[in-house]
């Protein structure tokens, strides 16, 4: 899964950021989203499976951000009130500088994604156990959390593609090979 280049490889503007577990989690939770919402039939076993396979990438993600490699640690990207601060008060500005990992207000993102699959989960979850079984208001607080996560994927990939243009590096290529290339002005 290794790009097979070595840090002096490397362009100038280019930087390594997104290791192959980070893409892995990525890429297969797009899957998973996805498949459990415009392919497979609510109710069915396979979307609980892929469901619980969404939740278990979200916790091994949340245990990478503790322990894994650079760009994926939350302590990278943190969105604090001082960074989410510089980062409004840059763009207000015009400055678009790039960040290496997540940008603070794609940290937000990132998050918020993380909770609302979470959320799901636990949901889901709840449905079939003999406590909530049946329970309605359980089944729309599902659906409408699956709603606000298709709302967020929609923000978070609009927002990718405006950042890509305005930093002048594609994110999207950058979460498929792990190297973020900066283009020239």
């Amino acid at each position: 899964m290794s790009t097979g280049t070595s840090p002096s490889d490397l362009e100038p503007g280019e930087v390594r950021v997104w290791d192959p577990f980070v893409r892995i989690f990525h890429w297969g939770l797009v899957a998973c989203i996805a498949l459990n919402e415009f392919v497979i039939d609510d109710g069915e076993r396979v979307h609980q499976w892929i469901g619980y396979a969404a939740g278990a990438l979200v916790l091994a993600r949340i245990v990478w951000g503790f322990v894994g490699t650079r760009h994926a640690r939350f302590a990278d990207f943190w969105p604090t009130p001082a960074r989410l601060r510089a980062h409004l008060a840059d763009l207000r500005a015009g400055c678009h500088g790039t960040h290496a990992g997540h940008n603070p207000l794609g940290a937000l993102m990132m998050l918020a994604l993380l909770a609302v699959v979470l959320a799901l989960g636990v949901t889901g979850w709840l449905q079939t156990t003999d406590a909530f079984w049946g329970e309605e208001w359980l089944q729309e607080l599902h659906e409408g959390l699956a709603e606000a996560l298709l709302g967020l994927a929609g923000v978070h990939v609009a927002a990718a593609l405006l950042m890509s243009a305005v930093e002048r590096t594609n994110l999207v290529a950058a979460m498929v090979s792990g190297i973020k290339r900066r283009r020239p002005r």
